[in-house]
């Protein structure tokens, strides 16, 4: 007759824990609508739910870029873990992008058509740097681990037509800076990215596993899924 029992741990073995005592396994919670963010870390091989955050965004006076993607990217997280309280465990990533043109003033996104092609004419023919925060808090908590990284983009000069011409595409109006790396942007002006290109889209996706595993989140990077983002 077969013995349904569980098999005890022999006497070289650690003995194995009772499945209804073991902590529950944390998840993710991405505290943003971006859908560059959610598809790197798709790639990064993360599940995750998407959980917007609700903060105002308005820089405080004489807030310098770093100080103000930090601040964001904090309040976001936190924001939401609030709202999602302690129960379930799980672990939320805030994140906020910027772009500085080479005269130290900061981009955020475009109101509208026109605002985008005066905020590209800023940035084209010169090196401006794109920071990123991330923010990483346990639902429920009230302190957050935080990071920024910068990266460098190189834009060749263009003329007003053909920014005119690349905002007209449609994929400036969402995006800081006015320009997507990773689409017509990137193809039509970049000459050089210096750092994390994942960066420079929205998530520097290593040093943000590199959080991730320090709250606790088991991670394994997608190497090879990353290579085309």
């Amino acid at each position: 007759m077969s013995d349904a029992r569980s098999p005890r741990a022999g006497p070289d073995e650690a003995p194995r824990p009772d499945p209804d005592t073991r902590p529950a396994a944390l998840g993710l919670v991405l505290a943003s609508a971006s859908p560059r963010r959610a598809r790197l870390l798709e790639k990064a091989g993360l599940a995750f739910e998407i959980v917007p955050s609700d903060v105002d965004e308005t820089p405080r006076p004489d807030e310098r870029p770093a100080a103000l993607v930090e601040r964001l990217a904090r309040a976001k997280a936190l924001e939401v873990a609030g709202r999602l309280g302690p129960t379930p465990a799980r672990i939320v990533l805030g994140s906020d992008t910027i772009v500085v043109s080479d005269g130290d003033r900061i981009l955020g996104k475009p109101r509208d058509e026109a605002h985008a092609v005066a905020l590209l004419e800023e940035i084209v023919g010169t090196v401006h740097r794109v920071l990123t925060a991330v923010a990483v808090v346990r639902s429920g908590a009230l302190l957050a681990r935080s990071l920024v990284v910068t990266s460098e983009v190189e834009m060749r000069a263009a003329t007003r037509q053909e920014l005119v011409d690349y905002v007209a595409v449609g994929e400036s109006l969402d995006k800081a800076g006015a320009y997507a790396l990773q689409g017509e942007g990137g193809r039509r002006f970049v000459v050089a990215v210096r750092g994390s290109r994942t960066n420079v889209i929205g998530l520097p996706v290593e040093e943000t596993l590199a959080l991730l595993a320090e709250a606790g989140l088991p991670v394994a990077a997608d190497d090879d899924g990353l290579r085309g983002a």
